[in-house]
């Protein structure tokens, strides 16, 4: 991403790889001044940031995906979202299901979803310095918190001339996370305040082809909007480049140190970009349907604010030229393609059976680089080794009588984050999905839904990252989530 700052130069800084050792020693203040600031970047800006958010951006669904678009299909654990009918999701799931509605339906979804994580571990300031030191603070208390995802849609099946095809809109929430640390906690160095929203307007059409298969397609228009926000161990970062100002008189009564000058860094960004979707739908018999939805990438140029709170002291060291308290910068983000294949099989008059497997390409993110107004600050880059990963569900739904039908599920959502590269803004780990959910025929044209999940991690991620400013973290997470969703669909 140009981010404004294509063709400017760069100095000639190198970025060093994250923990790598710079034992040079600088010629001359403006030198440390800028060995320093390249240093930091690296940890504090959106590079980081971002990363941390990709890594995990919520515990219920693999790395940043949000799948709760259908309160009816999460009652199934999602089994059969891109194959069963009456759900009018499937206008972001398979739009060619748009072909087996007969009434104009108005769908509204929302699911409010009460995260939970809890960290357990320790760390070193200046790791592997003569200044090495514990980190000083608390666990940050519980990290997660309770948002609502809503997702609204509409299909209109057309008529007279045009009576095969099928239009619908759908707004949701396909990616975004909200958490948030205690601002002194032991890891603060590379989490404080992590936000992330990507919400999407989906316009698609579906083409009835015979009684039997159907096909749709459709364009997405996206918009990402980023806060991320971490402390800074301005301190210890002096000490790399002035290492007297650290130890006179003693490292105890020295002006500067590790942990002795925090600062905040804080970015925000956002973009509109598009993409596309496409689905078939194919119903062989009158028991069984199937189903294959495309989504593509979405390539975001993210544009926006970063700011920084330097100590007084520390700004006294530096001077004004960098860490400027707002600057400009921006970043690429791109987000995943993904193939979803889908079965249901209605196995009586009463009983349904669904399962859904869904491929990620995860591989999309290679590395995630940050680009500043500023000259005096080089890029930050992270580099990721992510790979491509599964989500597999069964269901089913019993309909016990013309008014009730109930449901359940299970699932296993693989996570394509190594444990090298897990951060504080969420670790990602492999989870597991236990379904409820039940519908209400209040009328003919009124139905009421519900559902109930319970996420649990399938092992307690363990974290081991060392930033570019010399503090370690070590430890591991305890986590999970709830959800619970209604919704509403009224066809006229």
């Amino acid at each position: 991403m140009s981010g404004g700052a294509s063709g400017r130069p760069k100095g000639g800084l190198h970025t060093p790889a994250r923990g790598d050792a710079d034992d040079s020693l600088p010629t001359s203040p403006e030198r440390s001044k800028m060995e320093f600031t390249k240093n930091l970047t690296r940890v504090t800006a959106l590079a980081l940031g971002i990363a941390g958010v990709l890594a995990y951006g919520d515990v219920h669904a693999a790395a940043f995906q949000l799948k709760e678009n259908s309160v009816k299909a999460q009652g199934r654990a999602m089994a059969g979202s891109a194959s069963a009918k009456g759900d009018a999701s499937v206008v972001v799931n398979n739009p060619a299901m748009m072909s087996t509605f007969t009434d104009k339906t108005f769908q509204a979804d929302v699911t409010a979803i009460d995260l939970s994580f809890e960290f357990t571990g320790g760390g070193t300031a200046a790791a592997g310095t003569a200044l090495q030191q514990p980190l000083r603070g608390g666990d940050g208390g519980d990290a997660g918190d309770i948002a609502a995802v809503p997702a609204m849609s509409f299909i209109l099946p057309l008529s007279d001339q045009f009576e095969y095809v099928t239009l619908g809109a759908m707004i949701s929430a396909p990616f975004g996370l909200k958490t948030d640390y205690e601002s002194d906690w032991v890891g603060r160095y590379h989490a404080l305040e992590s936000d992330v929203k990507i919400v999407d307007l989906t316009l698609a059409a579906s083409l009835e082809l015979s009684d039997r298969a159907s096909v749709g397609l459709g364009v997405i228009y996206e918009h990402a909007d980023v806060t991320l926000t971490n402390a800074v161990d301005f301190g210890a970062g002096v000490c790399r480049v002035a290492v007297a100002l650290c130890v006179t008189p003693n490292p105890v009564a020295a002006p500067f140190g590790p942990q002795k000058n925090d600062g905040v860094a804080g970015i925000s960004g956002t973009d509109n970009s598009f993409g596309w979707l496409a689905g078939i739908s194919l119903r062989p018999t009158d028991k069984l349907s199937l189903g294959y939805s495309y989504r593509s990438e979405i390539d975001h140029e993210l544009r926006g604010t970063a700011t920084f709170e330097v100590p007084a002291n520390v700004r006294g060291v530096l001077g004004n030229a960098i860490y400027k308290p707002t600057d400009g910068g921006g970043a690429k983000l791109t987000t995943p393609a993904t193939h979803t294949f889908s079965a249901t099989y209605q196995a009586t008059e009463r009983f349904a059976i669904m399962a859904e497997g869904v491929h990620t390409g995860w591989d999309s993110l290679k590395e995630i680089r940050i680009e500043f107004d500023n000259p005096l600050q080089a890029d930050a880059v992270e580099n990721y080794d992510w790979h491509d990963s599964w989500f597999y569900s069964l269901g089913g739904e019993f309909a016990l009588n013309d008014r009730f039908t109930l449901r359940a599920g299970i699932a296993r959502d693989e996570s394509p984050v190594a444990r090298a590269h897990r951060t504080p803004r969420m670790p990602d780990e492999d989870r597991n999905w236990y379904s409820l959910g039940l519908s209400w025929n209040v009328s003919d044209n009124l139905e009421l839904n519900a559902s109930y999940v319970r996420l649990e991690l399938a092992d307690k991620p363990e974290i081991d990252l060392l930033s570019s400013s010399g503090s370690r973290l070590v430890g591991q997470y305890d986590g999970g989530a709830n959800l619970f969703g209604v919704s509403m669909q009224y066809k006229f």
